[in-house]
């Protein structure tokens, strides 16, 4: 793939790619071991490109490649062992003075040089994304709700995934990982995780992480695209 935003049909075939993969072996490990790969050779500043590819399978209307994604993750959480993306901790970084919507595709992630950074599965990095500032532009309040209820969907096609993402969520909201999660974005875990345990739909899921204010920071530039 270029750095060029893919066209929707290049990332459905990149999605049915991945799950081919996926279904081309039984053993779930090794499925995961396929997922994980695919995480690094996109590389930590395409990771909402993993993301996206994601949200095509959720939008599908194939379920069995929904469960087997799906399951993939539940052996992940498991394992404690999501494959992650990585932003930098809260406090680490500054913002360029902007103003203006920028395409995800635009964004380099190398902003500001090194920075210490925290690998984050794909609710965390949302939710993250969302409310703190990191190396990448702010994430807006409507593509976050969409991209969440459409990854809550795809989990909830686990029963493992379903049961165990909303754990660790509510683990790491009472976990003050150093430069990790502000304390609003604490709040917005355990109120994610509290509704997803409850059987809510993912977009009440999704709504439960917006409670917070939805406008960005001042200095912050959003995405309005993911």
């Amino acid at each position: 793939m270029t750095d060029a935003a893919p066209s929707p049909e290049a990332l459905r075939a990149a999605a049915d790619r991945l799950v081919s993969a996926l279904a081309a072996h039984s053993d779930p490990e090794y499925r995961l071991s396929v997922l994980k790969r695919v995480v690094r050779r996109l590389g930590e500043d395409r990771y909402p490109l993993f993301i996206r590819l994601l949200g095509v399978v959720a939008e599908s209307d194939d379920v069995r490649a929904q469960r087997l994604l799906a399951d993939t993750f539940g052996t992940a959480l498991r394992r404690m062992d999501l494959p992650g993306g990585a932003l930098s901790s809260w406090g680490a970084t500054r913002l360029p003075d902007a103003t203006g919507p920028v395409a995800v595709s635009a964004l380099s992630g190398h902003f500001f040089g090194a920075t210490p950074r925290r690998l984050l599965g794909p609710v965390e990095y949302l939710t993250v994304w969302h409310l703190q500032r990191t190396q990448r532009t702010a994430l807006g309040a409507e593509t976050f709700r969409t991209a969440l209820a459409r990854l809550i969907a795809l989990l909830n096609r686990s029963e493992d995934a379903r049961t165990l993402y909303p754990q660790k969520l509510a683990a790491d909201a009472q976990n003050e990982m150093e430069g990790a999660y502000t304390r609003a974005t604490r709040e917005r875990l355990r109120a994610l995780a509290d509704a997803w345990r409850a059987g809510r739909s993912p977009e009440e899921v999704a709504q439960a992480a917006l409670e917070v204010a939805d406008a960005p920071l001042p200095g912050q530039w959003v995405v309005r695209d993911l």
